[in-house]
């Protein structure tokens, strides 16, 4: 690229055509006949010489100057390119529901507690502790054990339960289960809890009574049967429970009228019947590091003012028959039934560092509530190209035409992807923070009363399909965290064409299951390429700087030399 500045002196001299010969100068001086001779005296001639070489160095030097001002340039455009290439990516110019668990939803006529009668094979109504005892009914409307008081613990007892119910008594107040726990505290640790009757519930919590059950099987084989279950303000803590169930309306994780309180820590809960959820809820349900699956129904229902909370758990869903007034498949369901089961209020569904899997259908649906979805680095999987992410719409419960829902969705560094989908009388209010990221089409057709979206700067939004909101609320300026993909975004009705949208999939919470997909996976492979491309310009460009800062070394070397050779020339 430069031409190298000569550092021997004899090579340097030679290259100077212009520069007079000693030679000649002694020549002349010789010729008398010359007047001249004196006029180019010893002191003029090494003026010449000295002036030529000042004028070959500056001339060298000039020349290495305007070479290392261009190669500068040359790399100020290369590392421009590279810090474009590094923060963008791409040019900005891209810039019946499940049954109810009661008969069949009798609702507000139902039975009064004050007016239910217990009754048990063995009943304990106080402190007792058993080791390897069984118990055991055959009869309609009688528990295998009933617990009215005290405190006992059980260690593997086989309890057996057979006889049919049907009404209220058995879904509300537990009046046909194996185990019934109305006040006091039974332990259970161990041991096995299997029924085939229906309405035979597993093991049942009701009104003040508290049930921990640890390291139980349960298996429960008829209609409206759950595995563990807890109405009237009841609790009950199931660890490591194994539990199944076949028969229809049978979540094996259950509440009804009057909810309470259910934890399950750990264990595997399997429902196998229409209409049975693994988990339905009417009370506070949590599910700790559990292994949850539907193979049949939905996954997970919240009825009314309820909740469902998910932490590193795994909820895997087939929603395979359509069960009671239900007319879509999904996997998260969230309504009011009004039938009285559940008091009107917001249902809340919360998953955290979970594992949610839909084989058929919409991941969460939304009827004729109000609704808060809270998710958090959870893995979001659906295997249905025809399922919407989230679907908020009217349906056969409520009133009609009021009978939407309202949808608070809060992402907290969780990664989503799909359709959502509301309609004229639906109201969505999302949320992405810490850097979540949503990609899909939200209010795609344009039919939602309102779509809300708030985003923090470091959240990402990328577009499949043009997207309806409402309004926008950005953090990030020039919407840097939006990228169009090609589409247009409404707000409130004016178009959005360009972003400048930078991208940040690096750093942002991973997309939904990027692993089960080959687009997903090409689309990581093109977000590293750029970074690969960057990398190697700024090596290239650090090489480029090097020789320069050699050359340019090497120049005013030679520069200074010549410099203490001319100013030798001139002393003499």
């Amino acid at each position: 690229m430069f031409k190298r500045v000569p550092t021997d002196k004899t090579q340097a001299h030679d290259e100077q055509a212009e520069k007079i010969p000693i030679e000649e100068f002694q020549a002349k001086k010789t010729r008398a006949e010359k007047p001249q001779t004196e006029k180019f005296g010893v002191k003029k001639i090494r003026a010449a010489k000295s002036k030529a070489v000042k004028f070959r160095v500056a001339k060298a030097s000039s020349a290495i100057a305007a070479t290392a001002v261009l190669a500068a340039s040359v790399s100020f455009a290369a590392i421009s390119y590279a810090s474009v290439s590094f923060l963008t990516g791409i040019p900005a110019a891209y810039a019946e529901p499940p049954a109810m668990p009661g008969s069949g939803g009798s609702g507000p006529g139902g039975s009064d507690s004050l007016n239910v009668t217990h009754s048990g094979a063995t009943e304990i109504s106080s402190d007792t502790t058993n080791n390897a005892v069984s118990y055991s009914s055959t009869s309609a409307s009688q528990n295998s054990l009933l617990v009215t008081g005290g405190t006992s613990t059980l260690t593997d007892p086989e309890v057996t339960k057979t006889g049919d119910s049907d009404g209220d008594d058995a879904d509300f107040y537990g009046t046909n289960a194996a185990v019934l726990a109305t006040a006091g505290t039974l332990n259970i640790k161990g041991g096995s809890v299997v029924t085939n009757g229906a309405h035979a519930n597993g093991i049942f919590a009701n009104s003040s009574g508290i049930i921990n059950v640890e390291n139980t099987k349960i298996k429960t084989s008829s209609n409206n049967s759950g595995a563990v279950m807890v109405t009237g303000g009841g609790t009950l803590t199931a660890n490591n429970v194994t539990a199944e169930t076949d028969g229809n309306s049978s979540a094996p994780i259950r509440s009804d009228r009057g909810g309470g309180t259910l934890t399950a820590n750990g264990g595997s809960y399997k429902s196998n019947g229409i209409g049975s959820p693994v988990i339905y809820s009417t009370a506070d349900i949590t599910a700790n590091n559990a292994d949850l699956t539907s193979t049949s129904s939905e996954g997970a229902v919240v009825e009314g003012m309820n909740s469902i909370t998910l932490n590193n758990s795994t909820l895997t869903d087939t929603n395979t028959t359509l069960n009671g007034n239900s007319e879509t498949y999904k996997n998260i369901f969230l309504y009011q039934s009004m039938s009285g089961d559940a008091d009107e209020g917001n249902a809340s569904f919360t998953a955290k560092d979970s594992t949610i899997t839909t084989n058929k259908g919409d991941t969460i649906f939304v009827t004729n509530t109000t609704a808060t979805v809270n998710l958090s680095g959870n893995t979001i999987i659906n295997n249905d190209a025809s399922g919407a992410f989230l679907r908020i719409q009217s349906g056969k419960w409520g009133t009609s035409g009021s009978n939407g829902g309202d949808v608070t969705l809060k992402a907290d560094g969780q990664g989503m992807s799909g359709e959502t989908i509301a309609d004229s009388i639906s109201t969505l209010s999302m949320e992405l923070s810490n850097k979540s990221s949503y990609s899909g089409t939200i209010n795609g057709q344009n039919t939602a009363k309102s779509v809300k979206l708030v985003m923090d700067k470091e959240s990402i939004l990328t577009l499949t399909g043009d997207t309806y909101l409402t309004s926008l609320d950005n953090a990030a300026d020039g919407n840097s965290n939006i990228n169009l993909n090609g589409h247009v975004l409404y707000v409130g009705g004016a178009a959005i064409t360009s972003t400048d949208y930078k991208d940040q999939s690096a750093e942002i919470a991973p997309e939904i299951a990027p692993e089960s997909t080959p687009s997903a996976t090409a689309a990581q492979s093109e977000t590293q390429e750029p970074d690969n491309k960057t990398i190697n310009i700024i090596l290239a460009v650090l090489g480029v700087l090097t020789i320069i800062s050699i050359i340019c070394g090497g120049a005013l070397n030679v520069y200074e030399r010549r410099k203490k050779e001319s100013g030798e020339g001139e002393d003499s």
